[in-house]
């Protein structure tokens, strides 16, 4: 029998043999008892593995599809820095779009990973892009839908591009998940996310992952996260097993939301322009991302930077708070952080799972002020 990808999330790293914990345990150690030569088959020391990671890492494979292999790490920076850092060895660029969430292009160019030239792009040029690779080899950075715009870039013709430049597609698959939309399978080498978003899903957590099918790309990364130090705890990595279960159920009600919180926004006088993915009208959308566009949208109010903060201090029920993907709805002014380079009265707002009448309620009020 096989069973479907949300039976296998619900019940991954749970054994069946009588007296076994329902759910796998929480191991808080550092370190594990051994002597005499390593024997790779048994921990050894907490930096190279944990029970709580094995799960974790176990369901995030099965999420993306058959043959894929997880990496955890504490963060999304850094599951983004390891996995430039491996990737681009051997290649002299990395092209990243111009668009994509600021503190990834922003921590390319600090570290410059193996001294590549860090190069941007509007992502949805594919020419531009063909361009920027050159003669390749490079490493191609794609995030889509993007954050904070939301734009859909066509992976098919992105790992194409990338394949003809003898270069690497990376794709930055936080916004969907790959319950929505599935990169490995349009060719992409590997997805990278931020389990702090939709994955975990309850905004207590901060976690990272990368995908592949690959299992040497796999090994390579493990060994940078030993190496590097960059671990993820055991409880960050139970906590966000336990969120990642009910990712189908939290993904279906919000991509419910935000399809009708953007319909809402359409016709509203005082919002100059809406950021949504819409499935029923975009054929790369529906071919794409076939089971919804996520959570996050974005709409650009018309007025001042004032009068978009009052809005959103106007929330009863929206909470006002950077990120995105929990349960709860939240928003904010994009470009109250510096560095962003997001319209100034564009508002990020990414739908929870409270009923919907009540969000656009809570909307409805606060566009009032």
């Amino acid at each position: 029998m096989e069973l479907s990808t949300e039976s296998q999330l619900i019940h991954a790293g749970t054994e069946r043999t009588p007296g076994a914990p329902f759910g796998p345990p929480l191991v808080p150690t550092s370190t594990y008892v051994s002597q005499g030569a390593p024997n790779p088959a048994l921990p050894q020391y907490g930096r190279n593995t944990n029970v709580g990671w094995e799960a974790l890492e176990d369901a995030l494979a099965v999420l993306e599809g058959p043959g894929c292999h997880a990496v955890a790490f504490p963060s999304g920076q850094a599951a983004s820095m390891a996995t430039m850092a491996v990737l681009a060895d051997g290649r002299p660029r990395v092209v990243m779009p111009d668009d994509c969430y600021y503190k990834t292009r922003d921590m390319a160019h600090r570290v410059r990973p193996g001294g590549a030239e860090i190069v941007t792009v509007d992502l949805l040029d594919y020419d531009a892009v063909a361009a920027a690779l050159g003669a390749g080899p490079a490493v191609l950075w794609a995030e889509t839908p993007a954050n904070p715009l939301l734009r859909v870039a066509d992976l098919a013709r992105l790992a194409g591009i990338a394949g003809d430049a003898n270069s690497l597609l990376v794709v930055d698959n936080t916004v969907a998940t790959a319950f929505l939309q599935k990169p490995l399978d349009f060719g992409a080498v590997a997805s990278v996310y931020s389990l702090t978003k939709s994955l975990s899903g309850h905004s207590d957590v901060l976690g990272g992952a990368f995908v592949t099918r690959s299992p040497q790309l796999a090994d390579a990364l493990r060994s940078w996260r030993s190496t590097s130090g960059a671990v993820l705890g055991p409880f960050e990595g139970w906590l966000a097993l336990r969120g990642l279960r009910t990712l189908p159920l939290r993904l279906a009600r919000q991509c419910e939301n935000a399809l009708a919180v953007a319909e809402f926004l359409d016709t509203h006088p005082r919002v100059a322009s809406v950021h949504y993915p819409r499935t029923y009208d975009d054929p790369l959308v529906k071919s794409q991302l076939p089971h919804g566009a996520g959570g996050l949208l974005a709409f650009q109010l018309e007025g001042s930077v004032a009068e978009a903060d009052a809005v959103v201090a106007a929330a009863r029920l929206i909470v006002p708070s950077t990120s995105f993907g929990g349960i709860k709805s939240a928003w904010e002014r994009r470009d109250r952080w510096a560095a962003e380079t997001a319209p100034s009265t564009l508002i990020r707002l990414s739908a929870g799972i409270e009923p919907r009448e009540d969000i656009i309620a809570d909307l409805a009020q606060a566009l009032r002020a």
